[in-house]
């Protein structure tokens, strides 16, 4: 167990260091944070709606912040380029997310095209029932998303490594709140890059 908790904490600090330098990603992150941990609340009661919000807010939030506004050049800090910091990605890296959010996008074209998805869904009637099956589809490939890289890394990795990143996802809203609720306040005061990395790139 402790050598479990070490590679969880590991994780989660190569994860800050490498990939949350912008303040706006960090305040991102918080929304996003919020968001999943409201859907996990919902999950129990309405799963569809739960991944509407996990999808629609949380990881759009998310996703935009590494897209967007993280910095792409050297890392002066952890003296890592983006390149290098790509390759050692336990998760998902800027690539795997392309194609993860790509299949996330096409999901309702797909449920145009089959309403019934080749008889697993009950076909919808009307645009309510349309956005309900989306939903439904959208929590599928959350799941399958989490498992598929989980047991991915089970054969690139170790078996460890694959369930501590599964961990590290599913309780990332949590530690996330507690990493970066203050980052919105440090925006408002017209810092958009954490200070450890702003000085370092000041000197560039």
């Amino acid at each position: 167990m402790n050598e479990f908790l070490k590679a969880l904490h590991v994780q989660r600090w190569d994860d800050h260091r490498y990939y949350h330098h912008s303040r706006i990603n960090q305040s991102l992150h918080l929304i996003s944070a919020l968001s999943f941990l409201a859907a996990y609340a919902m999950l129990f009661v309405d799963p569809a709606a739960a991944a509407l919000l996990s999808w629609g807010v949380a990881m759009v939030s998310r996703q935009s912040g590494h897209f967007f506004f993280e910095p792409k050049g050297y890392d002066h800090v952890n003296q890592a380029t983006h390149e290098f910091k790509e390759d050692i990605k336990v998760g998902y890296n800027l690539r795997r997310k392309i194609v993860l959010m790509g299949v996330w996008a096409l999901s309702p074209v797909v449920l145009y095209v089959d309403p019934a998805l080749f008889g697993l869904l009950e076909p919808h009637a009307d645009m309510r029932g349309f956005v309900h099956n989306t939903s439904l589809i959208w929590l599928a490939v959350g799941i399958g998303g989490l498992l598929f890289r989980t047991v991915h890394l089970f054969f690139i990795r170790d078996v460890q490594t694959g369930l501590v990143w599964m961990t590290k996802i599913l309780t990332d809203p949590f530690h996330d709140v507690k990493l970066y609720y203050r980052a919105p306040l440090y925006l408002l005061r017209g810092e958009l890059i954490d200070p450890r990395h702003a000085q370092h790139s000041a000197q560039t």
